[in-house]
């Protein structure tokens, strides 16, 4: 459905994988990628959306670091994807979606963000620096920013024995964001959408959430 695709942008040119909605698109879509690159399960997740409705773009943020990341999802894919993160940067990473949802004005669409994991932590800062409607699934990296104000509608989804998000963390995004839709998945660990992982895939919660953001896009984004 989806094909690879160039952004243009302040800090060079990166590459991207561009989904079309089958009919009219209901808006347009920044799907921020996981540690691991935009790999065949972030294209997927682009696919999906694009299925849904919507006119779907993941871009390559790690191109600026190193072109055609595609992690696995190992101790070795992990170490390498937080080294690629630390070296571009939030700043980069959130200019970067700032030129894709650009793409996608240019195509006369309102545009949301949806990212998950440190795409997720990306996802808040494109609420909070770009005003754009936004979901984070379990942006593990999100707390140094927590007293950013929202800018637009939010959407946080946590699993419930995240490790990484622990309950008080959890309870900081709430206390610093009392506005915003927050779910917790009660049998889901960190990465419980990622369907292409037996060790976090979560179905259940996975689907759950899944349907949450569409509803949440649908009351954000007006259709085109």
């Amino acid at each position: 459905m989806g094909r690879d695709i160039a952004i243009g942008s302040a800090h060079g040119s990166i590459g991207g994988w561009r989904a079309q909605s089958p009919g009219a698109p209901r808006g347009g879509l920044v799907v921020v990628q996981e540690i691991f690159g935009v790999n065949a399960h972030m294209r997927s997740v682009v696919d999906r959306y694009a299925a849904e409705g919507y006119t779907a773009i993941a871009p390559a943020l790690f191109d600026l670091v190193q072109r055609d990341v595609e992690l696995a999802y190992d101790d070795a894919g992990f170490s390498r994807g937080r080294e690629l993160a630390g070296a571009l940067g939030f700043d980069r990473a959130v200019a970067l979606v700032e030129a894709t949802a650009g793409v996608l004005r240019d195509d006369g669409l309102a545009v949301a963000v949806v990212g998950f994991c440190w795409g997720g932590s990306v996802a808040l800062l494109a609420n909070t620096r770009l005003g754009l409607p936004a979901v984070s699934y379990y942006g593990a990296r999100s707390l140094p920013f927590l007293d950013e104000p929202l800018r637009a509608p939010m959407q946080f989804h946590f699993g419930a024995h995240d490790p990484s998000i622990p309950a008080d963390d959890i309870e900081r995004h709430r206390n610093a964001h009392p506005d915003a839709e927050l779910h917790v998945h009660a049998d889901a660990g960190h990465g419980f959408n990622r369907d292409v992982d037996p060790r976090h895939f979560i179905p259940a919660a996975a689907s759950l959430a899944h349907q949450r953001t569409l509803a949440f896009l649908r009351r954000v984004l007006p259709e085109a």
